[in-house]
Parts: C-alpha cells; structure tokens; sequence
C-alpha cells in the first residue's frame, strides 16, 4: 500500500511539473516582448563578406 501511495504522488508530481512549463509563452496584458533584426559582418576563409540576419528578442 505505501509504494503504491508513493508511485501515484510521483505521478502527480511529474504530470504538474510538466505543464507548468506550457504557460511560459502566456503574456498577460498585452505585453510581448521587443524583437529587431541584428545584421552582422563576417568574413570567410577567402575574404568574401557574408551578411548573418540574427533576430534579437528582449
């Protein structure tokens, strides 16, 4: 009986922990968050410039 109390409060503890992490994205009142484009200038082993487009969220 005490292993069976055990498994079923390690179930309820691991179905919780899991959908907690699926509120993560929720933004409460309209507040998402600033994202701009990042350029950034490279070379490569033969000297030609290569442009990275890099999307910055805050």
């Amino acid at each position: 009986m005490r292993k069976f109390v055990l498994t079923v409060a390690m179930a309820a503890i691991t179905a919780v922990s899991f959908a907690a992490p699926s509120q993560a994205g929720y933004y409460s009142d309209d507040c998402q968050p600033y994202c701009f484009i990042k350029k950034v200038k490279a070379y490569d082993y033969y000297g030609n410039l290569i442009i990275k487009k890099i999307r910055v969220c805050e």
